[in-house]
């Protein structure tokens, strides 16, 4: 029986610990819903292999598992430093644009326009803010002087980041642009920016991606790590298709201390948008190395899910960790043991709002509201939908109902990148009937895969007439 499957996804990014078939296949029974490519280590013939083989997974176990290319932004990262260096406080850094082996005096930055940029008393953070650095004087061409407030070992190529300077550099660096390409060439379901700082950046990545000779609609998940962007959270949320709480470099990049709260506040904010939210980095960092989590990662995992976040992400957990399938296990039971709690069914009530009766989706967006609110009221079982944009299952899902939703859709590539939506299950169905007989087939079919029996209630959403393209009119209350 599908009775009781996880409602919150699991995103599980790829690496060197999960290349082969074997480990993905595993990956995807322990309860893996979207992998995750990251662009800031990827080799082009290793992606294309991978693709083919989480599509092929799909086929042979008739699963809709999505995947996501992350665009690796304008990171800035020192450059090749000697082994051994390190900073005591009170030490002063050079940072140079020349190309250079670095030692504890004097260091390469890759950002050209570093000196343009900072201004002396502003911070330098170097390796996730282990090292602290004040700016004292820049010759605004080629040398930074700064001084060190919290010392510790220096490395090679570790990432900078500066908490208090204006970055003028665009969201898309020129490796992005060639990635995004590449993203497109392989018809991936998402696509995420790095750095998100303005909605800008976003209408910038959508203006390439609609230059791209496969005119495919690739959603756009804005990655929220810097001040600007939780500043600028409106404006962001109406140009972009979702979130992602990336809490490494958002936590170097305003207080720790205020992390939790900007993650609950960007969660309530993409939900009363319809937009996915994701909560990444460090969730259960410790079993990279352990087969164990620590007891405040499973308190993490579980609030997260608390918080209402679509999906949890992994990252280094399931690249180069030792136990991947296993965290991929334990994060699963984590999951649908918090989503069977009384503290997440009193949680999750439908969103409240006025819909502008001007809109072209008002009557879609009061149908999927009606429909959950009869879902919370009556017991049903499952909403049931067709959909061809995918539309629908994300204004479904943002509402949270205590049923499954089912999508069924004649586009393959809406069933994989639906897989991240909250509660969401997506497949494919082209069959091209009336409404009547369309509805009797798929309660069939969702009876047939195990989410139903006979006597539970479900509530079928349709077009009327039938037809492709046409908007959710039609609420129908049915028993199986």
């Amino acid at each position: 029986m599908n009775k009781y499957l996880k409602k919150t996804k699991i995103i599980a990014t790829l690496g060197p610990a999960t290349s082969t078939k074997e480990i993905m296949t595993d990956l995807v029974k322990a309860g893996v819903d979207i992998f995750r490519i990251n662009f800031s280590h990827a080799d082009y013939d290793i992606v294309r292999n991978n693709v083919k083989l989480i599509r092929e997974i799909n086929q042979e176990l008739g699963s809709s598992v999505g995947i996501l290319g992350d665009l690796q932004g304008p990171k800035l990262r020192v450059g090749v430093v000697k082994e051994g260096s390190y900073l005591n406080p009170g030490d002063i850094l050079t940072f140079t644009n020349m190309k250079m082996e670095g030692d504890s005096k004097t260091v390469y930055m890759t950002y050209q326009d570093f000196p343009r940029d900072v201004k002396p008393g502003e911070r330098i953070l170097i390796d996730d803010g282990k090292l602290v650095l004040q700016v004292i004087e820049t010759n605004e061409v080629d040398i930074v002087k700064a001084v060190t407030v919290q010392g510790g070992p220096l490395s090679s190529k570790k990432g900078v980041n500066l908490p208090n300077t204006n970055v003028s550099l665009p969201a898309l660096t020129e490796k992005d642009i060639q990635d995004a390409n590449f993203m497109m060439d392989l018809e991936l379901d998402w696509i995420a920016l790095s750095f998100v700082r303005h909605a800008q950046d976003i209408i910038d990545l959508k203006q390439l991606l609609a230059k791209h000779p496969n005119k495919i609609k690739t959603p756009i998940i804005a990655k929220i790590e810097k001040p600007e962007g939780v500043k600028n959270i409106e404006q962001i949320l109406l140009e972009c298709d979702g979130l992602m709480v990336a809490r490494g470099d958002l936590g170097v990049e305003v207080p720790m201390e205020e992390v939790p709260a900007i993650q609950k506040m960007l969660v309530e904010k993409a939900r009363n948008y319809a937009k996915p939210v994701i909560i990444a980095t460090q969730m259960m960092e410790t079993m990279i190395t352990s087969l164990t989590p620590t007891r405040a990662e499973v308190n993490d995992v579980a609030n997260s899910v608390l918080d209402g976040a679509d999906a949890v992400m992994l990252s280094g957990e399931t690249s180069v960790g030792r136990y991947p399938v296993e965290v991929v296990q334990n994060m699963t039971k984590i999951v649908k043991n918090i989503e069977n709690t009384n503290f997440y069914i009193q949680k999750n009530s439908p969103i409240e709002k006025e819909f502008n009766c001007i809109d072209t989706r008002f009557i879609t967006n009061r149908i999927c509201l009606a429909a959950v609110r009869i879902a919370k009221s009556t017991d049903v079982e499952a909403i049931i939908t067709l959909t061809h944009s995918g539309y629908t299952a994300f204004q479904i899902s943002a509402h949270r109902p205590n049923s499954h939703i089912i999508v069924f859709s004649s586009n393959r590539r809406v069933t994989t990148m639906l897989n991240l939506l909250w509660g969401v299950r997506a497949y494919y169905y082209d069959a091209q009937k009336s409404t009547d007989e369309t509805i009797l087939q798929v309660n069939e079919m969702v009876s047939e895969l195990g989410y139903v029996e006979e006597g539970d209630f479900v509530i079928n959403l349709n077009a009327t007439p039938a037809g492709k393209g046409g908007k959710t009119n039609t609420l129908r209350l049915t028993t199986i």
